[in-house]
């Protein structure tokens, strides 16, 4: 029996919400059913709640700093979820895994530089490598059996081509893979054998469906943790994405002190007081609400795929097997880009992602956000069946 009720549709209009609120500058309309961009349409635990509302009931909001406690949530966190034990020097704050990946990049490579990505991937990776003018290499993802697979061969390729640094999506956005630890000790085997430096995005880590489970490639063997930048946020996990509350884990000192230079040079120098009390209240208190969230999920992810399989069988679901995002391949339909959008919006009212996004590999899919609760699940698939029969 689970403590926490997800069903509770709560009104998210009028908030200030890029989900609900972004939809006529995005889809030309404002009356579709959002489930595109990845946050969840649930309320943040009620201890985290608590929490907030205890500080600002405080009523002063001066400068702040982090606390013991602050770091001790975040090490008592990683090292009980993921076995991994980490020291306090290592946590580096970040207002966000994008921010960070954009201090990494500036931090352990230099303009003109090759970094690799796995396409199809979450868009801002491809965005900041060229907002940082370095050059973007990927190395595609292999779709076999309704399964995405690395191509080690390419990826080895490219890493001897002069790749400086691999930013890893570990679970992978959007096609939800949750990389085994035999695929990341190759991988990490393999960067470090041609000297590449990596950036591991690892914030969609706690939402994992089992027997699915999460490991840190820093992790993994004991020279990883010299070379690799995890990036971790409780904002998808415990939906507090706005709170922009963010840590880069760095063991290495040499690499910590440029990740930190790179801060410094933009005048970064920590985060919000919000952002902070909502980080450790969630590492302390929000474990039970997460276990209660991840069944409700993984129920939402069943039902979604017997739903498509049943009443939509031209479409194909990627069986996520971590996150809250569900990759739907539409090649079947034999429609372009343009008119499949066109059909979501205008016949289905339906708002969700573009599989083109997330690079060429990505033509012809979607991406639907299932973090929600079910009634609104259950009207998005009706109307993707709309949209799409």
């Amino acid at each position: 029996m689970t403590l926490y009720n997800f069903d509770y549709v709560i009104e998210r209009k009028g908030t200030d919400a890029v989900k609900w609120g972004g939809l006529t500058s995005i889809y030309g309309a404002d009356d579709l059913l959002p489930m595109w961009v990845a946050d969840m349409d649930f309320p943040a635990p009620p201890e985290v709640i608590e929490a907030l509302e205890q500080r600002i009931r405080h009523g002063v909001f001066g400068y702040g700093m982090a606390s013991f406690e602050f770091y001790q949530s975040i090490r008592n966190w990683v090292q009980k979820r993921y076995h991994w034990s980490i020291e306090d020097e290592w946590i580096i704050p970040s207002s966000g895994v994008v921010t960070a990946l954009a201090f990494a990049i500036q931090a352990l490579t230099e303009e003109g530089d090759e970094v690799l990505i796995q396409t199809p991937v979450y868009p801002p990776f491809n965005q900041m490598i060229e907002n940082n003018n370095r050059v973007v290499v990927t190395n595609p993802l292999l779709l076999h059996n309704g399964k995405y697979e690395i191509d080690f061969d390419d990826f080895e390729k490219k890493l001897q081509s002069g790749v400086k640094l691999f930013i890893l999506c570990s679970p992978h956005n959007p096609v939800g893979r949750v990389w085994t630890g035999d695929e990341l000790e190759k991988m990490g085997k393999l960067c470090a054998k041609y000297d590449v430096k990596i950036i591991s995005d690892e914030i969609h880590a706690d939402i994992i469906f089992k027997p699915n489970k999460h490991r840190p490639i820093a992790n993994i063997h004991p020279e990883f943790e010299q070379f690799v930048v995890t990036c971790i946020a409780p904002s998808k996990t415990f939906n507090i994405p706005g709170l922009q509350a963010s840590v880069m884990i760095i063991p290495n000192p040499d690499i910590r002190e440029k990740v930190q230079k790179a801060q410094s040079k933009v005048g970064f120098h920590g985060l919000n007081i919000l952002g902070r009390v909502a980080l450790a209240a969630a590492y302390n208190h929000g474990e039970q609400w997460l276990e209660d969230l991840l069944v409700y999920l993984q129920e939402n992810r069943d039902f979604a795929m017997a739903f498509i399989e049943k009443d939509i069988p031209n479409l194909q679901v990627i069986a996520p097997e971590g996150t809250y995002l569900m990759w739907i391949d539409c090649r079947r339909l034999g429609l372009d880009e343009e008119e499949l959008k066109k059909r979501l919006v205008e016949k289905g009212k339906l708002a969700l992602e573009p599989g083109g996004k997330y690079g060429v590999e990505g033509t012809g899919f979607v991406r639907m956000n299932i973090g929600c609760p079910r009634a609104l699940l259950e009207d998005g698939l009706n109307r993707l069946k709309t949209a799409l029969l």
